[in-house]
């Protein structure tokens, strides 16, 4: 049976650079406070006029696609993750098709926030194995700044989150043992609420009846009001130390699954690029596993977290760094809100 494989990637991260002491001027924070919890020194954020969660997109796959040595015109499905659409509906895929002028294919969106892409990865790699398609174009692209709280009151999520965005193509190959391996895909909603921003959106609950701007009417009312963005509750919520404690439980368990699956040991990966969510996380999920430092490749210190755009991202830093090459067997993994979590081996 044909796998899919890699055939060209790219990324594309906003020129505004902001460092930690830079949003000292909007919050009480440090660059000591954000680095020792984080890791992050720095992000990178889009120009608020110019540059969308699309746009960006586009970006990344012009290279990706002129890696992979086709056109536009040659893509015959699109999968674009992300929790930062241009709009509410329709969603990006349509337009990044759009924006490149494309042929009339499919597009799907994928909502899995920082499992997004490697979600979506698997989508396309299950429709290259099937030969429903040649070259499935995969985009994780975040423009967090637009929607991010400046103030003291979410300096524990706001500090945290960058743009970007990461782009590949994939193809179907005959050659023994390359290409995508595997992928593992999981999820527990049990604590969904512990990462969420639930509005806007269409949901009357337990969760947010003592939010304001609760609605009281009997009809409608439900999706955004002014109460709502007025009081905070708007706004993105995360239960940090809980994330954290699910995290590195999570990834390494899926990163292990992969390698099971495979016949294969930690000690057989020439490379781990992990979600860029906590460089914390990073570190207990290399310690558990005994990685060496270079065998594990880190960018959050430059870009902080990206969400869907990370691992394409991490990863095209690390190809065009040479620290990938022929043969090398590489693990991607992450972790997010839902909960979900995903893994993906890959012999380049």
């Amino acid at each position: 049976m044909q796998r899919s494989k890699i055939a060209g990637i790219g990324y594309y991260v906003p020129k505004n650079v902001y460092t930690n002491k830079d949003l000292s001027r909007f919050m009480d924070t440090s660059d000591e406070w954000i680095q020792e919890r984080t890791g992050i020194k720095e992000r990178r954020f889009a120009d608020r006029l110019e540059e969308t969660t699309t746009t960006m997109g586009v970006e990344a796959a012009k290279i990706a696609i002129d890696r992979a040595g086709i056109t536009a015109q040659d893509i015959d499905f699109i999968l674009f993750a992300t929790l930062t659409p241009d709009y509410y509906f329709p969603g990006c895929g349509v337009l990044l098709q759009r924006e490149m002028k494309m042929k009339e294919v499919g597009a799907l969106d994928i909502r899995n926030q920082c499992s997004g892409f490697l979600y979506a990865l698997s989508v396309a790699d299950q429709f290259i194995k099937t030969g429903m398609y040649k070259n499935i174009l995969v985009v994780g692209s975040e423009k967090h700044s637009f929607a991010m709280d400046f103030e003291t009151r979410s300096r524990n999520v706001s500090v945290i989150f960058g743009d970007g965005a990461g782009a590949v193509v994939l193809q179907p190959t005959q050659e023994e043992g390359q290409g995508i391996l595997s992928t593992h895909l999981h999820s527990d909603g049990a604590d969904a609420e512990l990462l969420a921003m639930f509005y806007p959106g269409a949901s009357a609950n337990k969760w947010l009846k003592d939010k304001p701007g609760y609605p009281d009417q009997e009809l409608g009312g439900l999706f955004l009001t002014r109460e709502q963005l007025e009081g905070g509750a708007a706004l993105p919520y995360m239960d940090g130390p809980a994330v954290f404690k699910k995290a590195v439980v999570k990834f390494p368990e899926v990163i292990n699954e992969a390698l099971t699956a495979n016949h294969l040991t930690a000690g057989d990966i020439d490379l781990l690029v992990p979600h860029q969510a906590n460089l914390r996380i990073s570190q207990y999920v290399q310690q558990l596993l005994g990685l060496p430092d270079d065998k594990v490749f880190n960018n959050i210190q430059k870009y902080g977290n990206t969400t869907a755009a990370s691992v394409p991202i991490a990863l095209c830093e690390a190809w065009e760094a040479g620290k990938i090459k022929d043969g090398d067997l590489v693990c991607l993994a992450a972790f997010g809100s839902g909960f979900t979590w995903a893994s993906a081996l890959i012999r380049w």
